[in-house]
């Protein structure tokens, strides 16, 4: 039969095999057995026969033409039986792929309702997952694009519909089915040769989306790579968010499961694995924006949308991995940085006003950073995330340069954003350095441009501030020397702009790469090169480079026989500790190398004192970290001494302060810093003393080495006697010398008293080391005090009468932190009785110990301003702590223990009290401590426990820090209370003052739900509320102490509210008719600081309080934006909003009532006036957005709840009638002789054309009048011309006083203008409330315009001139006002 069909196929004509095919009765099966045995056959002998079976179907197709029923039918059973003979597995590849190409071609000539049969079949075969392999699904689009072409009306189901709506609705069908996991991708893949509508593209997106939790995780990867081809098509935005939101729920889960129950030995999906199929998405993603810029720019919309309400919910560590492997694409490049830099630093600005708020702590759950979903992908990167790399060292660079200090002002960094924004901005820097340094650690193949890129900022940005620059290549050098040998080229090239950076730049990079010099020889000999030339350079910066550069080298660089890290002190790193094992130097050719440099810096002793001075200061640390160079230091530092000083015993005095002083003609100018030089003198001597010797007693070696230093001790010893004999006169420094500085006797006489200062100071210094409490030796030190205190009274009476600043500039202190620290103890805590004689000399002399504890404060400043002290040690954080809580533990005994009240009663001296100046120390030092040794509180606080019973140490360690500083903060608040219950004119406000400060900065460290935070709190308030001091400065600072614990504690509005009805009742109502009932919630506000100071506190916490309210309005816009539009996902949504809704609606309510009283407050003109304008401005532009954000709410749900309402009723009656009547309060307060001079000048320069015009608004029925002011030059012929600065000083003052008030009515009719839109929409009348005022921001005053005509002196003619001009711009002035 089968060679019968093919040769009536081969015929021209198809007539005879038609006939042949309709001999064949339809229900016998014998066609379709013959063809399932041909076609078994054929898998025996595929070369031969499949051409057979290709050709049989051909003609049995031609035989069944589609106008005869019978052929229809015949080709119907055929196509279906082949479908299924492919489907069942049993042909070979070749084979099925033939069939499926021929019934392919065979479908076009298919009718309709055929079409649509056969498309069901598929259908069905789907939702029930009877496919064996889904081979035959390549014919589905197929079948269901000839469907959709297909013009006339089929039948189907109940209802006809065309050949399109059919195959939407069996689109529809399958995509509400079961899907078998096998065939997802196969299915979704289908669809992009199937020409889609927009709805059937979302059908079949989500769909597929919908199955990602259902498939394996490496099946993932197709299938979104189909989704993504599919995008073209449509609904780019349901494809990338449907698969952020799953990888990110995926990451979620991931990072739960990981962080949670350790035992717990299942996890859902392996990290690595999880880790590769989002690196292969990601990849997928970039190819397909390459291709489509349309789904990039759909991607910044969708992540930029998170921006405007709560970011968490569109970033993810996920969604940046992908923004920052699109940064690839040039086009996207600057958006995705953009974007990234900008939610990072809204990230941090939210985190600080979370932290800032209990309000808002409340409201707002916890949530997950963007910077820390940044570190997330950093860690993850190691996954194979190349493309990542580069995106994550551009955004870490992007941060640190947007972000790092701005610019230098007379040496110091300064910040160029404001206090409230400057924690945010550091901790973007500080993200990005971190970033670059946990990139850098990751990836090796990006090292190199990350080391470049920061050594090119640190080299070309010398006048910019790179000190983050520098710890950060600090860290990198650190983490790994001996792999950055391959970069050291690059530090290389470096090194030779080392002459022209600044010396500070230079010390930090020498000693961020020191570990690199200790494993690059190359590197070394470059630097050594470098700084070589660096000491014979022109510029005295250079110079100085070059003498910091040999000091770091000659620490770092151990000769054989010195201490050990442990005997000097000096903690190192592990990686430098790395680095000394394997070095390849050893201690012998480190001792040629440092006496080779020793030689050179010998040279710098004759170079400009800066140079000198730098020596000095080094030479310690120097000795200190390599003690075999201890000869050659000390015989450097004598035989530069002897050049000074006087070897006979007899001579006064002991030094030569002429040789110390360069004259060049008539500049006078310091050569020999002296004072550092014995200051340097005497600490190397004392470390030697309290360190070598001891090591080396019983050596006969060292008997020359100890005469030397014997010999050092008596130079010091002779110069203290001396110096204690000399007169002032013998320096020729007594009170009739010349100390002004406009002489060149003057400048070398305040050099020379600076030495002898200087001197003295040292001497005091070395006589307490030696002393072992000798009464001669403290006699001793407070006579070279006495001449140091001569000299500092008669160089202060100086600059006194000549009023300048040039006294007020204090040198630094050469006292060493050490020494003040033990002499305050030996002062104020020495109680062992053998001592007490000797030491009731320095206790005899209250200016002693005043000047001790100044010291202190200096040293304190000092740190506060610059990280670290000067002297040894001052560059050592632990033993400048250690320094720090030994001085506050005397401070804090010594002010406890005698109230300055006590001290004061019998003083004599002029100047602070010593207990007054303890307690300024208290305060310095605990700010300093939270600036700079945050981590380490408690032990700072243990160490403050004055107890001395070691056997409580171990018990008290478990005492948490809150419970220590609230045992401070009592004595604190004891001396508080003893000082508020003196009498008014006993009062020290200083005190007080600096007791508001410390309690301020102690009570940070109290955790906000303690018990001790809430009593501190209750006892603020207490204080408040029963105090009454008119000192304004107390007020200020104890009702800024009581906000910032109450803002921790919960909202502040009702604590505003009582306060503005304290403020109302003290100054008195706008009415001067009304009597005001007169409140008493704070003592603390009356007459004398109600206004200002209060008022303006007050109106800044308000402020405070509407920000945050706009920001959780701003937070509920974002989400209402992002929901569907559906109802009943709208009204899911709304639910968990409805306690934030309520939180600010209340939040406003109450601040409504606290504006309320001070709008009807008699404040005075200024600054409060101003700043109440201000706000009330805010005020609505808060209600606004909050009728804005119900506008949205209404467009799904369709109601407002009644508390806004409530709301709206508040505002309309107390609100914005007594805000007009506040206005006209303030326009009766600036009268026209306030304006008179602007006035007078105005005349004189211009003519004046005026005129009223007057708009009826339409929804408020209430008419404006505006006055226009039209000028024109005059010709001047002998009039007296007013300065053009004083027009523009006059100006200025007016725009400024009389802004704020259109601002404020402005913004009233913005809030009316969408209330009404609210009430249109929400079928609320919530203008019934509002009652709109005929009386407007600007008015004629009859009266005051007569008086100011007539005293203009213009004629009548000049006014006719004016209104005809007022008729000619009348409309042009209309049409301005209406924009």
């Amino acid at each position: 039969m089968d060679q019968k069909i093919l040769s009536l196929a081969a015929e021209k004509t198809a007539d005879k095999l038609q006939e042949f095919l309709q001999t064949l009765r339809e229900d016998d099966v014998s066609i379709r057995k013959h063809v399932l045995l041909k076609l078994t056959n054929l898998l025996q002998n595929q070369a031969v026969k499949g051409k057979v079976a290709g050709a049989l179907l051909r003609a049995i197709f031609k035989g069944s033409p589609c106008h005869e029923e019978a052929g229809t039918l015949r080709r119907r059973k055929i196509y279906t039986y082949c479908i299924q003979l492919v489907e069942s597995g049993d042909l070979q590849k070749e084979i099925a792929s033939e069939i499926i190409g021929l019934l392919m071609l065979e479908a076009h000539h298919f009718p309709g309702p055929l079409l649509a049969e056969l498309a069901n079949e598929f259908i069905s075969a789907v939702r029930e997952g009877s496919l064996v392999n889904g081979k035959s699904l390549e014919l589905l689009p197929i079948i269901l694009t000839a469907l959709a072409t297909k013009k006339e009306n089929l039948a189907y189901g109940k209802g006809v519909l065309s050949g399109e709506e059919c195959k939407k609705h069996l689109i529809s069908t399958l995509c509400s089915g079961r899907w078998d996991q096998q065939y997802v991708i196969q299915l979704t893949s289908m669809f992009k040769d199937v020409p889609l509508t927009a709805e059937e593209v979302e059908f079949v997106v989500e769909k597929a989306l919908s199955m990602f939790s259902k498939m394996n995780l490496q099946e993932i990867p197709p299938l979104v790579y189909q989704l993504l081809v599919l995008s073209s098509k449509g609904s780019r935005k349901s494809v990338l968010e449907g698969i952020i939101a799953f990888f990110s729920a995926l990451d979620k889960q991931h990072n739960e499961e990981q962080s949670g129950d350790e035992l717990l030995d299942v996890v859902t999906v392996p990290s690595g694995e999880l880790r590769h199929v989002e690196g292969t998405i990601i990849l997928h993603i970039v190819f397909a924006i390459k291709l489509d810029y349309e789904l990039g720019r759909e991607l910044l919309k969708h992540l930029k949308a998170g921006q405007q309400g709560d970011s968490k919910n569109n970033l993810s560590p996920f969604s940046i991995a992908l923004l920052l492997s699109v940064t690839r694409i040039q086009r996207f490049q600057d958006q995705v940085l953009d974007l990234l830099k900008t939610s990072v630093v809204k990230s941090f600005k939210d985190l600080q006003l979370l932290q800032g708020s209990k309000f808002l702590q409340n409201l707002v759950p916890h949530r997950s950073y963007v910077s820390t979903m940044i570190l997330e992908v950093v860690k993850n990167s190691v996954h194979s995330w190349d493309h990542v790399t580069q995106g994550l060292v551009e955004l870490g660079f992007i941060l640190m340069d947007s972000y790092g200090p701005k610019k230098i002002l007379d040496g110091k960094t300064i910040e160029t954003s404001s206090s409230l924004s400057r924690m945010p901005n550091q901790h973007a820097c500080k993200l990005g350095a971190n970033i670059l340094l946990e990139t850098f650690k990751i990836h090796e193949m990006i090292r190199q441009e990350i080391l470049e890129q920061v050594l090119n900022r640190v080299v070309t940005r010398a006048s910019s501030p790179i000190s983050h620059f520098l710890d950060l290549l600090s860290n990198i050098v650190m983490y790994a020397p001996l792999v950055l040998q391959s970069c050291s080229s690059k530090v290389t090239e470096a090194f030779d702009y080392l002459s022209f950076l600044p010396l500070q730049t230079v010390q930090r990079l020498l000693k961020a790469v020191q570990p690199l010099l200790k494993v690059s020889m190359s590197m070394r000999d470059s630097l050594i090169l470098v700084l070589r030339k660096a000491m014979f350079a022109n510029q005295l910066d250079a110079r100085k480079s070059a003498v910091a550069g040999f000091l770091l080298l000659l620490k770092n660089f151990k000769v054989l026989g010195s201490l050990s890290s442990s005997q000097c002190s000096q903690s190192l790193s592990f990686s430098q500790v790395h680095v000394d094992v394997h070095s390849h130097y050893n201690s012998v050719a480190n001792e040629t190398f440092c006496l080779e440099i020793m030689d050179g810096l010998r040279r710098c002793l004759s170079q400009q004192a800066d140079v000198r001075l730098m020596l000095y200061e080094g030479f310690y640390d120097v000795l200190r970290r390599n003690s075999q160079l201890a000869n050659s230091i000390m015989q450097t530092l004598l035989s530069q001494l002897k050049q000074f000083y006087e070897p006979k015993p007899d001579l006064l005095p002991p030094l030569k302060l002429e040789a110390c002083i360069l004259t060049q003609g008539d500049k006078i100018s310091l050569q020999e810093p002296l004072d550092y030089l014995l200051c340097c003198i005497q600490h190397c001597l004392a470390w030697y003393k309290n360190t070598v010797i001891p090591l080396q007693q019983g050596e006969e070696e060292e008997e020359e080495e100890e005469a030397f230093y014997q010999d050092l001790d008596d130079i010091l010893e002779s110069i203290t006697d001396r110096m204690i004999k000399s007169e002032l006169e013998d320096f020729e420094l007594d009170k009739s010398a010349d100390f002004s500085q406009s002489t060149s006797i003057g400048i070398k006489n305040n050099i020379c008293a600076f030495l002898v200062m200087g001197v003295c100071e040292v001497l005091i210094e070395y006589n307490f080391s030696i002393s072992n409490f000798s009464k001669n030796k403290f006699e001793n030190i407070l006579s070279l005090f006495m001449c140091y205190k001569k000299l500092s009274d008669i160089l202060n009476e100086k600059a006194g009468k000549a009023k300048t600043k040039m006294a007020n500039k204090t040198n630094d202190s050469l006292l060493s932190m050490k020494f003040v620290s033990s002499l305050l103890t030996v002062l104020f805590r020495d109680n062992i009785q053998s001592h007490q004689e000797s030491l009731s000399v320095l206790r005899s002399s209250s200016e002693f110990m005043r000047y001790a504890v100044n010291i202190a404060l200096q040293k304190v400043q000092q740190l506060k301003e610059t990280g670290h002290v000067s002297g040894p040690d001052g560059q050592n954080p632990d033993k400048i702590f250690q320094n720090l809580c030994d001085i506050t533990r005397v401070l804090l005994w010594r002010y406890t223990s005698i109230p300055t009240s006590v001290e004061e009663s019998g003083k004599k001296e002029k100047g602070k009290s010593i207990s007054l100046l303890c307690l300024e120390g208290l305060q310095k030092i605990f700010s300093a401590v939270q600036q700079f040794y945050q981590p380490k509180i408690q032990q700072f606080l243990r160490a403050l426990d004055v107890t001395d019973k070691e056997g409580e140490e171990r018990e008290d360690a478990d005492v948490s820090v809150t419970q220590r500083t609230a045992f401070q903060i009592r004595q604190f608040q004891r001396s508080l209370l003893n000082l508020l219950s003196s009498q008014e004119e006993d009062f020290n406000s200083k005190e007080a003052l600096l007791l508001v400060t410390v309690l301020s900065s102690l009570s940070k460290l109290l955790e906000p739900s303690s018990p001790q935070f809430v009593q501190m709190l209750s006892w603020t308030s207490k204080i408040c509320k029963e105090n009454s001091r008119e000192d304004a400065l107390f007020c200020k600072s104890l009702m800024n102490l009581l906000f910032s614990l109450h803002v921790l504690y919960k909202s502040p509005v009702i604590l505003l509210r009582d306060l503005s009805q304290d403020i109302h009742g003290h100054l008195g109502d706008i009415d001067q008719d009304v009597e005001v009932e007169k409140t008493n919630h704070f003592a603390i506000v009356n007459l004398r600081t109600a206004a200002p100071t209060v008022c303006l506190l007050v109106l800044s916490q308000a402020e405070k309080v509407l920000e945050e309210v706009d920001w959780l309005i701003t937070k509920l816009k974002g989400q209402v934006s992002q929901e569907t539009v559906s109802e009943e996902a709208s009204s899911q949504a709304t639910l968990p909003n409805q306690p934030v809704e309520k939180a600010i609606i209340m939040q406003l309510g109450t601040l409504l009532t606290f504006f309320h009283e001070l709008v009807q407050t008699a404040l005075p003109s200024g600054s409060c006036v101003d700043t109440l304008l201000k706000d009330l401005c805010k005020m609505y532009t808060t209600l606004t957005a909050l009728v804005r954000y119900y506008l949205q709410v209404c467009q799904s749900s369709g109601g407002i709840p009644k508390n806004m309402e409530k709301l709206v009723k508040l505002s309309g009656s107390h609100l914005t009638p007594v805000c007009y009547s506040f206005i006209s309060y303030v326009q009766g307060q600036k009268q026209i002789p306030t304006y008179q001079p602007l006035w007078n000048i105005y005349s004189s320069l211009f003519s004046r054309t005026w005129h009223v015009e007057q708009t009826c608004f339409s929804h408020g029925s209430s008419c404006r009048a505006s006055l226009y002011f039209q000028s024109k030059s005059l010709n001047y012929t002998g009039e007296k011309k007013e300065k053009p600065a004083a027009v523009a000083t006059a100006m200025a003052r007016v725009l400024r006083e009389t802004k704020p008030i259109p601002n404020l009515i402005f913004a009233i009719e913005q809030y009316e203008k969408f209330l009404i839109h609210l009430s249109k929409r929400s079928k609320v009348n919530l203008m019934q409330h509002m009652k709109l005022s005929t009386s407007r921001d600007f008015k004629i005053k009859g009266n005051i315009l007569d008086m100011v005509l007539r005293e203009s002196g213009e004629d009548e003619n000049e006014e006719g001139t004016a209104s005809e001009h007022g008729e000619q711009n009348k409309e042009p002035a209309k049409k301005k006002r209406k924009k």
